[in-house]
């Protein structure tokens, strides 16, 4: 079957594309990078680059296929331009005419939970939406979906990025608003299957996992995987919508808006006993909660130099090896499998319990970071003797670290190279202040350890150089470092099993397995 898809490079829609080329299906993506982001996936899709807010752009893209599902939507406004009005409805009212004059039997929608009952400006918009594909001319099935989890989502991986990294988490109120949510993978699931069934046209279907949550269960739960204890600071809801509203004003950017503070306090769970059609209707045994977090703790997105902010800097710690009892490879190996013995204790890789240690390629590594507290990178590339790195959201720096062995005549070199540029303006003042040193000292630390590893001596002491790359250098390593995670990425999403059902097997192990 050909399926357009729309807004296919977000949490959801990647997850859809993968599990429906996995099943033998064929995908035309429609996004405003398209070409770009179908890359991702080595066969069965092709791209159709378009805004769904722009009819002449639309036109054309639902030729020759069997199916539309309509995935592309925004939770947050950027006025003026992007609305909720522009996008979430005339976006879909644009959609579905495409549909219809290019004659495709069947439209599937992915709403939202909330959609019927919400007040937010955002599940209003869901529900005008809806009201819309009720009046397709041919077969029509609503989704809605309570909120999706999974790698970089908008909402459960903004509080364990906040768990991890601040003293205190505001909660609006007393945190204990109501909500289901879903993991990503089993909406994949969901989403073929209802690509695949015909006798699911007319309906609208309430999704979602069998936890029922809230900010301050959230909250606990990630403090119990990440091993920190943040304390709840309670944030009226008039305080925080008025705090959201005012930063709008001028353009600032938080978390998260005034919208979304609303769909919080809506408590948005399925209240009709047997009413979630993920197990009554698609005989899907939900990914438990527990599970799904502590996935989610090792899948956060990308942090690329190109999300930060200031001069893109490179830094280079190495040292030559004289004596060495190990060959370079062989000396890469120790630093592979002993990785959180060989770092300095103020950096320390097992902060998190259950989280990896030895690097391999595609693992994540947490550490905790004095005043900081935990961050991540991810291993993009490993060969017997180089490893890259980059960092993950909720990372002070955006960037990458690289970590090689090089064999040069009777000497070994162990170097560390940088490419970072702070993440964001407080962490720019972060790093001016004290950041800089710390890590230089970090990375020197390291190399003196790979010295003594080495059984040999440095040749002289722990050599550092620092340039600020220019615009065109700094281009250069951003195309290279979203090359290399394009490939792991492309990579995971050709094997004959989908990485999101995948990983919600292939959990982070509980604490009480690694003691």
């Amino acid at each position: 079957m050909k399926v357009l898809v729309t807004g296919g490079s977000g949490v959801v829609g990647e997850a859809a594309v993968t599990e429906l080329v996995r099943r033998g299906h064929s995908v035309r993506l429609l996004s405003r990078n398209a070409e770009k982001d179908a890359e991702l996936w080595p066969t069965g899709v092709e791209s159709w680059p378009a805004s769904i807010s722009e009819p002449d752009q639309i036109k054309g893209s639902a030729e020759g296929c069997d199916l539309v599902l309509h995935v592309a939507g925004i939770v947050a406004e950027d006025l003026p331009q992007i609305t909720f009005e522009s996008v979430n409805v005339d976006g879909t009212r644009t959609v579905m005419k495409e549909a219809e004059r290019a004659k495709v039997g069947r439209f599937i929608y992915v709403s939202s939970l909330g959609a019927e009952t919400g007040q937010s400006p955002y599940h209003r918009s869901k529900r005008r939406a809806e009201e819309i594909v009720r009046n397709f001319a041919g077969g029509w099935m609503i989704l809605r979906p309570g909120n999706v989890y999974g790698p970089g989502d908008e909402l459960i991986s903004l509080l364990l990025t906040m768990v991890r990294t601040l003293p205190v988490v505001p909660v609006i109120g007393n945190g204990d608003d109501k909500f289901q949510p879903i993991w990503v993978g089993d909406l994949a699931e969901t989403i073929a299957q209802a690509v695949e069934r015909t006798d699911l046209h007319g309906r609208v279907l309430d999704l979602a996992g069998n936890d029922i949550t809230s900010a301050s269960d959230l909250i606990k739960r990630f403090s119990e995987l990440t091993g920190r204890s943040p304390a709840q600071l309670p944030v009226p809801a008039f305080l925080a919508s008025a705090g959201a509203a005012l930063a709008g004003l001028v353009g600032a950017k938080l978390p998260i808006n005034e919208s979304q503070l609303t769909m919080l306090s809506e408590e948005n769970v399925i209240r009709t006993p047997g009413g979630n059609a993920l197990t009554g209707v698609f005989n899907i045994t939900p990914v438990p909660l527990e599970s799904g977090l502590r996935k989610l703790a090792d899948v956060q997105p990308e942090q690329t130099p190109d999300k930060g902010v200031g001069t893109l800097k490179r830094k280079r710690f190495w040292a030559e090896i004289s004596g060495s009892r190990l060959s370079h490879d062989k000396l890469f190996e120790q630093l592979r499998l002993k990785f959180s013995e060989l770092t300095p204790m103020h950096m320390d890789v097992r902060a998190e319990p259950g989280a990896p240690t030895v690097i391999n390629e595609g693992t994540t590594l947490t550490m905790a970071l004095p005043l900081r507290g935990n961050v991540q990178v991810r291993c993009q590339e490993l060969t017997e003797c180089k490893a890259t790195f980059v960092t993950l959201a909720g990372h002070p720096l955006a960037g990458a670290v690289r970590l090689l062995t090089e064999q040069r005549g009777d000497l070994v070199r162990f170097e560390v190279q940088v490419y970072d540029r702070p993440a964001n303006i407080a962490d720019w003042v972060a790093m001016r202040a004290a950041g800089g040193g710390l890590q230089a000292q970090t990375w020197e630390s390291l190399v003196d350890a790979m010295v003594k590893e080495s059984g040999g001596v440095a040749t002289a002491p722990v050599q550092h150089e620092e340039t600020n790359l220019d615009d065109d250098e700094a281009d250069r390593i951003d195309e290279w470092l979203k090359e290399l995670i394009m490939a792991r990425k492309r990579a995971e999403t050709g094997r004959s099993t989908s990485p999101y059902m995948e990983s919600a097997r292939a959990e982070r192990p509980a604490a009480e397995a690694t003691m």
